[in-house]
């Protein structure tokens, strides 16, 4: 019997993601778990700290949609089926601790960049994840 069933790979959408996504089915394939695909699109209004007097939602509809076919993209590649691929919007952490808790899930995987010093006293996802995830965590090393 394998430890792990579900397992929830954030990814973010960059050139990098293929590295998190390859570690991630690999480890998949060897547990025989399900792999569920996720990314987290920030809230337009965030990045201007909401003080901007305009209606950001078509801003916001034309990146979410970006998100999910970048995803899917990544889903069709990694054979993950379309029900299992999740944008969401909010906080990465929060919206991965809860998606974790809904799903039943085993194992978040997540990429961590290694900061040290004081970009690390800034915290990164995969901290922000770790710290208040119920589940195991695994951060893959991205180079």
């Amino acid at each position: 019997m394998s430890a792990y069933k579900k397992m929830l790979v954030a990814i973010d959408l960059t050139e990098e993601a293929p590295q998190v996504l390859n570690k991630a089915k690999a480890i998949s394939s060897a547990h025989g778990a399900e792999l569920m695909l996720v990314h987290v699109v920030e809230p337009v209004g965030y990045a201007y700290g909401g003080d901007i007097p305009m209606d950001l939602t078509e801003l916001q509809d034309q990146l979410d949609k970006a998100a999910k076919d970048q995803l899917a993209k990544y889903g069709d590649e990694y054979g993950v089926a379309k029900e299992d691929q999740v944008v969401t919007v909010g906080r990465p952490e929060s919206e991965i601790h809860r998606l974790a808790k809904e799903q039943d899930v085993d194992l978040v995987i997540v990429g961590s960049h290694g900061r040290k010093g004081f970009q690390l006293l800034l915290g990164s996802t995969a901290n922000g994840v770790l710290h208040g995830t119920e589940c195991d965590v695994l951060a893959v090393r991205i180079h």
